[in-house]
């Protein structure tokens, strides 16, 4: 995703019944798109996705960690983030595919967007976000971008932070509102 043309959309990935929104994206452009879990589970939520849904530091979540590939190469390290009350005891934690996918799956529990808030921030990467990313360059920042989605009366219910390496040049994200 280095090419300057790129562009897509944060809205089929907020939307239920989509599918695999990045894998239709992806084969949209010629290319091929999929994912890898690379983990699963229940976890003390970080100081940021603490904050971002309403929670005391440390409190259990349930994390899923994914690499995102492009033609077979990593592009995105992803981490999303449920309160336990919502997604302990479902797919959403544990490392099988998803029917339908966690956005399809969260709305059948009742969890559909209301509001979607995205931060983009550049920062040096971690040693695991660069050794997933495999970067080689170790002065090489990452791209990253944090998305909080929140019920219609404002309840936040998954936070993701999506990592990608700094030569992917640029995002462009845009969404309609209805």
């Amino acid at each position: 995703m280095t090419d300057d043309r790129w562009s897509g959309s944060s809205t089929p990935y907020i939307e239920s019944g989509k599918g695999d929104a990045w894998g239709k994206e992806a084969a949209a452009k010629g290319r091929s798109g999929t994912q890898r879990i690379l983990g699963a589970g229940t976890q003390p939520a970080p100081h940021a996705v603490a904050d971002a849904l309403g929670i005391e530091h440390g409190t259990p979540v349930v994390a899923r960690q994914r690499l995102i590939l492009l033609d077979g190469q990593p592009i995105e390290y992803a981490n999303s983030y449920w309160p336990t009350p919502i997604a302990a005891g479902t797919p959403l934690a544990a490392t099988g595919k998803i029917r339908g996918g966690a956005v399809t799956l969260l709305a059948e529990l009742g969890y559909r967007p209301g509001t979607v808030n995205e931060d983009v921030q550049t920062r040096p990467p971690t040693r695991e976000e660069a050794e997933a990313l495999q970067l080689e360059d170790s002065s090489e920042w990452v791209l990253t971008l944090t998305r909080t989605i929140t019920t219609s009366d404002g309840q936040p219910y998954e936070v993701s932070v999506m990592v990608n390496p700094g030569r992917i040049g640029r995002l462009h994200y845009s969404m309609e509102v209805a």
